[in-house]
């Protein structure tokens, strides 16, 4: 039985965005220890804030300061914490009521075990000691056994140096699986062959191949070899540089049809100037010492093809 493919893929990118004047002014807040709300044209102050009322989509602009002390609507245990999680030893997260709000705050509750957390239990915000204007900026909560709520002074939601905007990691780590036809793309890959499966029905030839013909629904198992000359169909100029890639831009990436192929795969344009690739230019593959797959695709030298050759493949 042949070997089952896997390998651990990680996408990661920094999400910015900007802020309006309710989370301009959340956020702000947090950074100097005071927790705003919003208030709804019926009475109902909503932690975290929105800009727009949920229930009668209006816009709300009402802040109002709520205390750092709540209660604990749900919660449950986390006993692994992982990556960039608010705590690195076991906790719970929970629902957090805080005292003059009417929702609930989503974060992490710094308790020894399970038992010690309970629906109804008071708790209170533990401030990061280092403070910019993120939901980070409270560390977590704590429990907390004082019956009196502190005084607020009704802060107004105006502060020195507004926070306008942040920058929000996005980070997916997973393990990929790539299946019988994907894995014999690979392995073939390796020797240096590029191969797709036909379609049983339509007869297409699909690179790389997916198990099934994407248009008429059936398996695919028949194995043909494409390439590994092929034609650009389309093209982009990239003009950034993207995060542990060693490639100097600006660079191009294009749709190759590959010679025996009735679908485009992409891949990296080399050893030609960027602004002087175009459609219909004829490719082939450059292989790398070692490398399991092609590291760029270089100009042939042939006659451009013609546009009748691949327009379907656009």
């Amino acid at each position: 039985m042949p070997e089952v493919l896997k390998a651990p893929l990680v996408v990661e990118f920094p999400f910015t965005r900007s802020l309006g004047p309710v989370q301009s002014a959340f956020l702000s807040g947090l950074r100097e220890r005071v927790v705003l709300g919003v208030k709804t044209g019926d009475g109902r102050t909503l932690v975290p804030p929105v800009e727009y009322d949920p229930v009668t989509s209006e816009e709300i602009r009402d802040l109002v300061e709520v205390a750092p002390t709540g209660t604990v609507t749900t919660w449950a245990w986390n006993h692994a914490p992982r990556r960039g999680q608010p705590l690195d030893t076991p906790f719970a997260w929970v629902l957090v009521r805080l005292d003059g709000a009417d929702t609930s705050l989503l974060h992490a509750l710094d308790a020894p075990g399970p038992d010690a957390v309970r629906t109804g239990m008071r708790v209170r915000i533990r401030w990061a000691e280092e403070r910019s204007g993120a939901i980070t900026d409270i560390a977590c909560f704590e429990p907390y056994n004082a019956d009196q709520t502190p005084e607020l002074a009704g802060h107004s939601g105006e502060f020195e140096d507004m926070v306008t905007g942040i920058v929000a990691p996005a980070r997916l780590d997973y393990t990929y699986s790539p299946g019988r036809a994907q894995s014999g793309y690979i392995n073939a890959l390796a020797d240096r062959r590029i191969v797709g499966e036909r379609c049983p029905s339509c007869r297409k030839v699909y690179v790389p191949p997916r198990g099934a013909c994407p248009t008429c629904g059936v398996a695919t198992v028949e194995e043909v070899e494409v390439g590994p000359r092929g034609t650009v169909t389309t093209y982009c100029i990239v003009n950034i540089k993207a995060k542990n890639l060693d490639i100097e831009v600006p660079y191009v990436y294009g749709h190759i049809a590959l010679d025996g192929a009735d679908l485009a795969l992409h891949g990296r344009i080399g050893g030609i100037p960027y602004d002087q690739v175009r459609m219909g230019l004829r490719v082939e593959p450059v292989w790398t010492d070692g490398g399991r797959y092609p590291d760029h695709y270089r100009p042939t030298g042939e006659p451009d093809a013609d546009y009748e050759t691949y327009k379907e493949l656009v």
